[in-house]
């Protein structure tokens, strides 16, 4: 039976309690991680969100009822204890923070019993995802994800001390918007106020960042809850944080300053990382040709070889008929895997035909200088020698091409060199390459939508340099974005906002807004701006895919408190559920059954 606290009070979290305290009396409480008995004397390991004390119940100090009390004591209850401190009796525990000290008990309640949780409570789990997160109650006890939460906490914390003192203020904004579905789905939320009107939820308080530049409050900042309706992955949820930011009166420079500082100050503090200034900067275009991605991991090479000038002409249709079509020839070499399994390379086509490719060539360069290849009866010795070179191949190097449109080439060669590098073992954890890309298209085709549609947003400031082509070439419009990347993963990105009238008008033009149709979602913002706008800039971190790498998780679940699963989904509380008629009464909402066929 659970007993009162009454009178009692914590003295010290667990680790709290050092050999500074020896001799000293000492209460704790928390959960029971492990007991042994040992006849004559009861060893408890004791366990709170700080870590792990040695517990000492013999009858002479904690008396028959209290022993009786230790003897009951099974994993997960609760307890509090009043003891003496002193040096381990036994060998020190290296392991253990509080390794050289235990605590001799003298009281003891049990605060709460506990029955057997369905998986042990312990670092490195192995219990299936879908158990753990259906008991996340459970799961969070776990030292590993606690010491992962207090460092978001911290990391929270930080950029919050950094930010007020750059100058920044702190200033919420609204969870229920209006909806502008441009770009991934919206949340939407129903009102009852207003029958048949729909508030939506925040995918980033992109807007009202701005009206709060127009408002004149100069640096922006708020640790926000976006959500967006998309489909989700490793680094995705349905609902997310980001630690966002806007300034007026700044260009690009400006931003990125701040911003490395800030990533300096953070990882140093949080985790002990020195970040050397200034950080790698690397065009869009740099980018998508060297490594087949906008959000490149540079921690290892392998990089994406243009040879399409090499093999023009050749005997290999799939090579010429790509170059024909508008396309390219790429290749990445593989070092010293020359004599891969013929059916691990069958397993990387097989990979590469997932991301768009309808094959992949292969060259294998022999230790003795020979070639072993998928196309090496379509071209003459002298054409393969020559393509080798220009790959820098070198005996025991295995070549791997792409020949396709130029989006398919990057798409595939950027997914395989990062499956290779994960085979390979070529990712370093605790190396941490960041890198800003920047000069993004402005626009990029959708051929869903037969329309250009933004890469960013419809806010974003084309580069002066190139607006004179946005009727012409409107594709190679370059933007004033920018993208903050760690090790193959977008931490964030930004730009700076178009402050004027007519190029936010044709903005919208070029996207396929009707004038009537730009005010009907945007007008609040464009009527602001008709009031003096400054130029200003911004970016926005997510918070969990930044936590997610200072602590080498493999996801941001492992970060999150109470995160989805896949389907968008709450195990725990089953979460999405169904509501009950009289609430959708209220709403004027009716569930109409949608029958599959």
């Amino acid at each position: 039976m659970a007993e009162s606290m009454r009178g009692l009070h914590r003295s010290h979290r667990c680790t709290e309690v050092s050999n500074q305290n020896i001799g000293e009396t000492v209460t704790v409480m928390g959960w029971v991680q492990k007991r042994r008995n040992l006849g004559s004397l009861i060893f408890i390991d004791l366990r709170d969100r700080s870590g792990i004390l040695q517990l000492v119940f013999n009858e002479e100090t904690v008396g028959a009822e209290g022993y009786q009390k230790a003897e009951s004591l099974r994993s997960e209850y609760v307890i509090a204890v009043t003891g003496t401190v002193q040096k381990r009796s036994a060998a020190v525990n290296e392991n253990l923070k509080t390794g050289d000290i235990e605590v001799i008990a003298n009281d003891i309640r049990i605060l709460s019993e506990s029955e057997t949780p369905p998986f042990q409570i312990e670092e490195n789990s192995q219990t299936k995802d879908e158990v753990r997160l259906k008991y996340r109650y459970l799961d969070l006890r776990r030292p590993d994800i606690q010491k992962n939460l207090m460092l978001r906490s911290k990391v929270a914390y930080l950029m919050r001390e950094f930010m007020r003192k750059e100058g920044f203020l702190e200033i919420e904004t609204p969870m229920l918007c209006k909806s502008t579905p441009e770009g991934a789905r919206d949340y939407l939320v129903p009102s009852r106020v207003h029958p048949g009107h729909f508030y939506a939820l925040p995918q980033s308080p992109q807007l009202y960042k701005q009206l709060l530049m127009c408002s004149g409050y100069d640096r922006y900042f708020q640790i926000a809850r976006c959500f967006r309706d998309e489909d989700l992955r490793a680094d995705r949820q349905p609902e997310f944080t980001q630690a966002d930011m806007e300034l007026s009166f700044v260009d690009v420079e400006d931003v990125l300053d701040v911003n490395e500082r800030l990533l300096q100050y953070i990882f140093k503090e949080a985790i002990g990382v020195e970040v050397k200034l200034p950080l790698q900067r690397m065009p869009w275009q740099e980018a998508m040709d060297r490594f087949g991605s906008d959000k490149p991991d540079t921690r290892f090479g392998m990089e994406l070889v243009d040879v399409s000038k090499t093999v023009a002409g050749c005997g290999f249709s799939v090579f010429t008929g790509a170059l024909e079509n508008g396309g390219s020839v790429r290749g990445i070499n593989a070092k010293g895997q020359a004599g891969m399994p013929r059916k691990k390379i069958d397993k990387l086509v097989e990979f590469a035909k997932g991301y768009g490719a309808k094959g992949l060539a292969y060259l294998a360069v022999n230790e003795d200088g020979t070639y072993k290849s998928s196309f090496a009866k379509f071209m003459t010795e002298e054409e393969l020698s020559a393509l080798v070179g220009a790959m820098e191949g070198q005996p025991g190097d295995l070549l791997l091409f792409a020949a396709d449109k130029n989006k398919i080439v990057w798409n595939v060669l950027g997914a395989l060199r990062l499956e290779l590098a994960k085979e390979l073992d070529l990712l370093d954890p605790n190396q941490y390459n960041f890198l800003w890309v920047t000069e993004f298209p402005l626009l990029e085709w959708s051929d869903e939508e037969n329309r250009f549609m933004a890469m960013h947003h419809p806010f974003t400031m084309p580069m002066e340099e190139d607006w004179d082509k946005i009727d012409s070439d409107p594709g190679c419009v370059r933007a004033k974005a920018y993208d903050i990347v760690l090790n193959g993963t977008e931490l964030g990105g930004g730009s700076v906002r178009i402050h004027q009238d007519d190029i936010q008008e044709k903005m919208f033009e070029v996207l396929g807004f009707t004038r009537e149709r730009a005010h009907e979602q945007f007008g609040f913002l464009l009527d602001a701006f008709k009031y003096g706008v400054p130029p200003h800039a911004g970016l926005a971190y997510g918070l969990d895919r930044l936590v997610m790498h200072m602590v080498h998780a493999d996801s941001i679940r492992d970060v999150i408190a109470f995160p989805k699963v896949k389907d968008a989904s709450c195990l725990m509380t089953q979460a999405p559920g169904i509501v009950d008629d009289k609430q959708l009464e209220e709403l004027g909402l009716e569930i109409e059954t949608v029958s599959e066929e």
